[in-house]
């Protein structure tokens, strides 16, 4: 199997990207782009660092990122399970790329920039939930936003179907992963629950 090892050898597969694909991308926040990373509610977030790369979802109630100014997005941390994956790899890298979507829209907005951690009191509390606060915020300093082209999502029919049966459930995937030291029935009944008391 060929190996492709060069960028001339990979644009000679593909050729010259469109003119749209080009223009479309800004340095800061624009109206339109604006408008649409305030209506979504959930990203994927990439960062990159000593021991190789992660991508972890996000999502809030309302807007996922707040807008500090038109080159600068706020993005809360709200604890989960404390493996700190990304929020390492800000502290020692700081590249970051974000996929914002919107249900039923099959576009995506990606911003590319780089972000540090702050547990500043003021700016954690412009995000506070049920009496409680993100344990830290991403400052995320843009570089590029851009628009990403349908297709994925179109071939997908992400927003129109629901493959959820033939997935197995997370408490599935632990009764797996410690040899039934984790009873899966045990773990998925009491998810909902123990969700509702700490999901912010």
């Amino acid at each position: 199997m060929r190996r492709i090892e060069d960028i001339a050898a990979l644009e000679a597969l593909y050729g010259t990207p469109s003119e749209a694909s080009l223009r479309k991308v800004a340095g800061r926040l624009t109206p339109a782009y604006r408008k649409w990373i305030a209506a979504s509610r959930f990203c994927v977030v990439s960062t990159v660092g000593p021991n190789g790369t992660d991508g972890t979802p996000r999502g809030d109630d309302g807007p996922v990122v707040l807008e500090l100014d038109p080159g600068t997005l706020a993005l809360p941390d709200w604890r989960g399970n404390n493996r700190l994956d990304s929020l390492r790899n800000l502290v020692t890298d700081g590249r970051i790329s974000l996929m914002f979507m919107v249900p039923g829209d099959n576009s995506v907005v990606r911003v590319n920039g780089k972000a540090w951690l702050t547990d500043d009191e003021d700016l954690r509390g412009r995000f506070a939930r049920k009496n409680m606060l993100p344990a830290t915020v991403a400052v995320i300093e843009i570089a590029e936003v851009y628009a990403q082209c349908p297709k994925a999502l179109l071939r997908s029919g992400l927003w129109g179907r629901d493959d959820s049966a033939e997935t197995p459930s997370l408490g599935e995937i632990l009764d797996e992963m410690t040899s039934g030291e984790i009873e899966a029935g045990a773990w998925d009944r009491a998810y909902p629950e123990r969700a509702k008391q700490t999901l912010w």
